[in-house]
């Protein structure tokens, strides 16, 4: 084994720049798989945050069996639980107020009777729930006498930023001053007041006491959240309660589809740092065939010469995957860095660590080292198996079309053909698989399509070189070594196709949901429960409201929602009683299939009812379908007449259905949302006043200006986007290196050529046209197969969001094309700077006397 090492040593250290240069393709590769595998649980769990606490939801509530208040030490329990990744102590209580507590008006009561005074551990409680500030700053740890409200309350008791606000205590009157403002209150309940928890338990004279743990678990796996449940039940005994979020609500589905994205981010990301792994390695074997058959002929045997390679590939591979770990850490820290300052902006994420599991720091070592040395060892086990007196022969020129495409080529087309049958069968469990199957259809045609593909491009350079004659001979310099050309241009097809995909999707849910928002929510105001999509936990209003609202002076038309809870077999379904004629007035539905108009005189005159997509799914039920619905009256069938949705209930199984049948089988009269539109010509400050003193009898809802509404929620989409495209972007960076790496390589191995190129006659100038088209021909092929794979891969991400029930529309992403041709093109002139610097510098002389 000393002897391997020595050899391998001794090779390694007398070529420093090849060395160099492979053991940092490894370095990026390992980089690439690390770093992106520790930013994106860590955004996962950023998001799981945000995500449930925009629904007002934790996994798990702990409270005391008799409500009452304990020690601190309970939440150190909870902590230590195996599974619990995060949990956060608070104290609450509710102040009632006097009726005329804020106006001072004995006469007028206030609409705000009770506050919820909360202290939260500002540090922890950010960890657990994001709150978005819109005005000032959140909480600090050593803040007294600070409050932080909601913007709903501070225009109810008209109070802002600086004001301060007192309140009745248990230590007496608390002046606190309002140091920062969230959104409106959408929770169900009574009005926040949030101070810190110390603040909180000197002002309900309780030292050091908590009332309630919330905790958040670190898996979204069923079973696993089960047990961690059982187990922080076993360790606090049964004096405490849990509160957990049910695995088949809205917001788990949610969270388990936006971890199936990041987990295809770093699927793709593991996919691109082998390859550049791999390629870089391959190439240098390859190249090093001439060597391999001088040590045939000296004596090596065939297992000595594997060995060598083994050894080379296990020194550079331990070297690189090292230095790939520390950096790709390094890297993870830093993007989430850079991100910290626009996911508190926009997407009101708090992140926190890279996160490194076990299992991701076990993976990146295994392709480190596995993959340079699999890699390495494939060509010198070919090589091995030569005469050395072949191996010292030079390569061959050309590489026979047939040859190629006999097994790899038609192996490509049947995987294009399965990919294709998938994207029809509209299955979304296939997507991934698909997608793979595409892009690895691609990768096996492409060593049999190289040679034509890189004349046609050959060709339209040489229009541009036409005075040098240099773009025929990068075209032979590429279809000489067509496996090696195929695997730099994956790297970049990989990169690129998800440039392409993102541009797609995002377009497309862009698209999509702006309509159906603005069509849902588009009205000129919406009276707003405290919970949206959870109808059921609202208190509604009698019939008499909306007749008030519409004898308001330059009211025009005001359309309601009445709820109730049914059933289909076993699936739980939303059931919302809607006006026909005032839902057909305001367009509130996106129909998929059916007549709006037919479906609305359906709704009018028989059992009928519209359902959204994912009831659709979820049942397999089709218009025209007889449904049996589970009402409170009994059984009733219900003849399926539209498939259609809104954007509220875009994501829960849901019914519409007439008020009069929702009053006939369910005995609900109760509104629980309105839309309200505007005369044209309406005085809407005349208006908005009569609607907000008209409001004071009905606390539980609250007023909003239905486009600033849309516009607020467009805004959130961009924020969403950009974090996206900036992701996608940064998984388009390998394919630079690779390219770099294997035009710098390939300037090592043709060092005698391009000296015996300045022999004859060739200047720097065209020496450089050498390496560039090179690298634009290489640029253009990746180019062109990534928007292939990405144009597929967007399709099937949408057919997937289609059979999920989401009325998506496909959107060809012209912008996300111009970006990759721009993007790839401009990568590939970026990769030759520093190989043809390299080439041009060579001495003539010494370049012919290299090796």
């Amino acid at each position: 084994m000393n002897l391997y090492l020595t050899l391998a040593w001794r090779y390694l250290s007398g070529r420093k720049l090849r060395t160099a240069l492979t053991t940092l393709a490894i370095t990026f590769g390992v980089l690439v798989i690390f770093g992106m595998n520790t930013f994106l649980p860590t955004f996962v769990k950023a998001y799981q945050t945000q995500v449930m606490a925009v629904a007002g939801q934790v996994d798990v509530t702990i409270t005391h069996k008799t409500g009452e208040a304990f020690d601190p030490s309970v939440l150190d329990k909870v902590r230590a639980v195996e599974g619990v990744e995060v949990a956060s102590g608070s104290l609450e209580r509710i102040i009632n107020l006097p009726a005329d507590y804020f106006d001072k008006d004995p006469q007028a009561f206030d609409r705000i009777t009770a506050l919820i005074l909360k202290g939260v551990d500002p540090l922890a409680g950010r960890q657990m729930i994001a709150y978005n500030i819109v005005e000032g700053r959140f909480l600090e740890p050593d803040d007294r006498g600070a409050a932080v409200i909601t913007r709903s309350l501070a225009r109810e008791i008209g109070l802002k930023l600086d004001d301060t606000l007192a309140l009745p205590t248990a230590t007496g009157i608390a002046e606190l001053k309002i140091v920062g403002i969230l959104p409106e209150r959408m929770t169900p309940g009574n009005e926040e007041v949030l101070v810190t928890l110390g603040e909180a338990q000197r002002l309900m004279n309780m030292p050091d006491r908590i009332n309630i743990i919330d905790a958040n678990f670190g898996t979204l796996d069923e079973a696993r959240r089960a047990d961690i449940q059982k187990r922080i039940t076993e360790t606090l005994g049964d004096q405490f309660k849990i509160g957990a979020l049910e695995t088949g609500s809205e917001i788990y589905t949610n969270l388990k589809n936006a971890q199936l994205i990041f987990v295809l981010m770093g699927f793709l990301a593991l996919l691109m740092g082998g390859f550049i792994i791999f390629n870089t390695f391959r190439t240098i074997i390859a190249e090093r065939r001439r060597d391999i058959g001088m040590l045939r002929a000296l004596g090596a045997n065939r297992r000595t010469i594997r060995w060598l390679i083994i050894t080379e590939g296990l020194l550079q591979g331990v070297i690189g995957t090292a230095a790939g770990l520390v950096l790709g850490y390094l890297f993870g820290l830093l993007v989430l860095q850079l991100i910290v300052p626009i996911s508190k902006q926009f997407l009101n994420i708090t992140v926190g660590a890279p996160e490194v599991s076990p299992v991701l720091l076990i993976t990146s070592i295994v392709l480190g080292v596995g993959i340079t040395v699999v890699a390495g060892l494939i060509p010198a086990y070919s090589a091995s198996r030569i005469t050395p007196l072949e191996a010292l022969r030079p390569s061959l020129g050309k590489v026979n079309f047939k040859r190629v495409a006999s097994v790899s080529f038609w192996a490509g087309v049947v995987l294009m053909a399965l990919a294709a049958g998938i994207l029809f069968s509209q299955q979304a469990a296939l997507i991934g698989l698909g997608a793979v199957m595409f892009i690895v259809s691609l990768i096996l045609m492409a060593p049999a399509l190289i040679n034509p593909i890189a004349v046609m491009f050959g060709s339209l350079l040489a229009l541009i070189f036409a005075r040098h004659g240099t773009a025929q001979l990068a075209e032979g310099n590429l279809t000489r070594q067509p496996g090696r050309a195929t695997v730099t241009a994956s790297t970049t097809m990989i990169a690129l196709a998800v440039v392409v995909m993102m541009a797609s999707i995002l377009s497309s849910v862009a698209l999509t949901f702006t309509r159906i928002m603005e069509k849902s929510l588009g009205s000129d105001y919406l009276l707003v429960p405290p919970t949206l999509a959870v109808w059921g936990s609202n208190t509604g209003a009698s019939p008499m409201l909306a007749e008030d609202l519409r004898q308001i002076e330059g009211v025009e038309l005001v359309s309601t929602l009445r709820f109730a809870a049914a059933q289909i077999g076993d699936i739980t379904v939303g059931v919302l009683g809607i006006d026909p004629d005032a839902y057909l007035q305001m367009e509130s539905l996106t129909f998929t299939t059916g007549d709006p108009i037919s479906a609305f005189q359906a709704l009018k005159t028989e059992r009928a009812m519209i359902i959204n997509g994912v009831l659709a799914t979820a049942t397999g039920i089709q218009v025209g379908d007889e449904v049996e619905l589970v009402t409170a009256s009994g059984k009733k069938t219900y003849r399926v007449v539209g498939l259609a949705t809104d954007y509220l209930n875009a994501k829960t199984t849901t019914a519409y259905i007439s008020q009069a049948n929702i009053a006939l089988d369910f005995g609900r009269q109760e509104d629980v949302f309105f839309q309200i539109n505007l005369k044209p010509n309406a005085d809407r400050e005349k208006v908005e006043s009569a609607l907000m003193t008209l409001l004071k009898d009905y606390p539980q809802f609250k007023l909003l200006n239905g486009k600033a509404y849309v516009e607020e929620n467009a805004r959130m989409f961009d924020a969403v986007f950009i974090a996206m495209y900036a992701m996608a972007a940064f998984l388009a960076i390998p394919s630079l290196i690779a390219m770099v790496n294997t035009l710098a390589i390939g300037v090592l191995e043709r060092t005698r050529e391009i000296g015996m190129l300045r022999a004859v006659g060739a200047n720097r100038r065209q020496v450089r046209a050498i390496i560039l088209s090179e690298a634009l021909i290489l640029a253009a092929i990746g180019t062109a197969f990534g928007i292939l794979a990405g144009l597929y891969m967007g399709v099937m991400s949408v057919k997937a969001f289609e059979a999920m029930g989401f009325p998506m529309q496909y959107i060809f992403p012209a912008s996300g094309i111009l970006a990759a041709l721009a993007v790839g093109l401009l990568f590939g002139a970026l990769a030759a700077i520093v190989p043809a610097r390299q080439a041009t510098r060579l001495d003539i002389v010494e370049a012919l006397r290299y090796e």
